[in-house]
């Protein structure tokens, strides 16, 4: 399962993959799954990505395809940028995923189609996202 969530861990867009599948490979079906912000005319939005230090997304076609697309990225390149500054908002990512794996359905996957497994996950997703508002 890959996942995309914004600052506060709830979850934008979610997809299911083969086993073993690399995160690089993931990352444009994921963004291209989200909608774009819409805003007032000269009103800046404000579209980032930031990546998880060691998810395998430091590529050079990535980046220029996020920015083909006007998303600002903050990606660590290896070997240059440590894990003090992007590392450490990783949790939320891990968070999200401990509270999908709270649903008993994802934590084992039983379906055999990817269709309804991609189905409870999008449930589990909108509930968790529900009992935010509803905080």
């Amino acid at each position: 399962m890959h996942l995309i969530t914004e600052r506060t861990g709830l979850p934008l867009s979610v997809g299911i993959s083969g086993a073993n599948l690399h995160d690089s490979q993931a990352l444009e079906p994921l963004v291209r799954g989200i909608p774009p912000i819409r805003s007032a005319p000269r009103t800046p939005t404000a579209q980032a990505w930031q990546a998880p230090r060691g998810q395998g997304y430091d590529y050079a076609h990535l980046r220029r395809w996020l920015r083909g697309r006007g998303i600002k990225h903050r990606i660590a390149r290896k070997g240059i940028e440590s894990s003090q500054r992007l590392g450490r908002h990783r949790w939320t990512i891990e968070r999200t995923m401990a509270w999908l794996a709270g649903c008993r359905r994802l934590h084992r996957r039983y379906e055999r189609k990817a269709e309804h497994f991609l189905a409870f996950t999008s449930i589990a997703c909108t509930l968790i996202c529900y009992r935010r508002l509803a905080k």
